[in-house]
């Protein structure tokens, strides 16, 4: 099985990957926020610095690009190849509406979009000169509308499909429409990836059992919750103290970045909005983090959390005989 990590816009940025990577080996690939492209190409710093190869020492990165526009794609893949890239993703999965709204990301999936889509990647399919992998949402508002949408996929040589099964009108909420995978995964000429509410190693476990031939699988929030998932899905040990030498270690890398005490503050609790999950009784301490005015007072709730609660880790032999999974 192939793990890999989904990108999340603001959270998981070449200093959190390098983190990440040091203290939890074992994840296959990174995929990086998006990039917007825009006419030439050019990408913003910001965006050229989180995929520049020096700054990815040691860790598998997939760029992905979010555009609607085939010449844009394709002089951004064009200077993603020239830095080492052989392989861009292309996001068709994002439902912010400041997204959605321009026709890209799931705005692409709309119905009314779709020759446009298809003209689209009839382009950069016949032009790009890297592979090409997408990441995709099921529809717009209509989970049956995937059969039709897979027929378009299947049309073109995609080095992985990593689905999400879910529509853009679900944003994030309500259970994920496995059946549209399950119909992916049993018609999809291509390489098929799942992503989408994974978050415990019983989770991934399960997923294993029902689709037991799947290569590949992308996960996000819930690696954000517990970062050690993926390596204790691979059989290492994890302590409470690898979770504090790891969340030290952003912190301090944060703070030499970020300038002043409030931005690091801001980017502190939207880590911990995720972190949290990964304690027991821990929705006290969440909201005096949100509470928290000043560093000094956010820290010493978190070392709090540290100190009286324990990770909320599933024992392995206790999934095993629920679940009766064997590894």
């Amino acid at each position: 099985m192939n793990y890999y990590f989904a990108p999340l816009e603001g959270m998981t940025g070449y200093r959190y990957r390098r983190i990440h990577a040091r203290h939890f080996p074992g994840m296959d690939r990174y995929y990086s926020p998006f990039v917007v492209t825009r006419d030439g190409g050019i990408m913003k710093e910001k965006e050229l610095q989180d995929i520049l190869p020096e700054h990815n020492e040691n860790i598998c990165l997939i760029p992905q690009i979010l555009t609607n526009i085939a010449e844009n794609f394709l002089q951004a893949s064009g200077q993603m190849k020239d830095l080492g890239y052989r392989e861009v993703n292309l996001n068709l999965g994002c439902p912010s509406g400041t997204v959605t709204g321009k026709g890209r990301g799931s705005g692409f999936l709309r119905w009314e979009r779709r020759t446009g889509l298809q003209k689209f990647l009839d382009e950069i399919y016949a032009h790009a000169e890297v592979d090409i992998s997408i990441k995709t949402r099921i529809g717009w508002d209509d989970p049956e509308d995937f059969a039709e949408l897979l027929e378009l996929f299947n049309d073109y040589p995609v080095k992985e499909l990593i689905i999400h099964p879910r529509t853009r009108q679900d944003f994030y909420q309500g259970t994920v429409h496995r059946e549209m995978f399950t119909y992916a995964y049993e018609n999809s000429k291509n390489p098929v990836c799942y992503n989408g509410d994974l978050r415990t190693i019983g989770d991934i476990w399960r997923l294993q059992q029902e689709y037991p031939d799947l290569q590949s699988i992308m996960i996000g929030r819930g690696v954000i919750a517990d970062p050690s998932l993926v390596s204790r899905l691979q059989g290492r040990n994890v302590t409470k103290d690898q979770i504090w030498e790891f969340y030290q270690d952003i912190f301090n890398v944060y703070q030499q970045w970020l300038s002043g005490d409030t931005p690091l503050l801001h980017k502190m609790k939207e880590l911990w909005i995720f972190m949290a999950e990964g304690f027991t009784d821990s929705e006290w301490y969440l909201k005096k983090i949100k509470k928290s005015r000043n560093l000094t007072e956010f820290q010493g709730i978190v070392e709090r959390l540290f100190e009286e609660q324990d990770l909320a880790v599933e024992d392995k032999r206790q999934e095993e005989q629920k679940h009766g999974i064997r590894k």
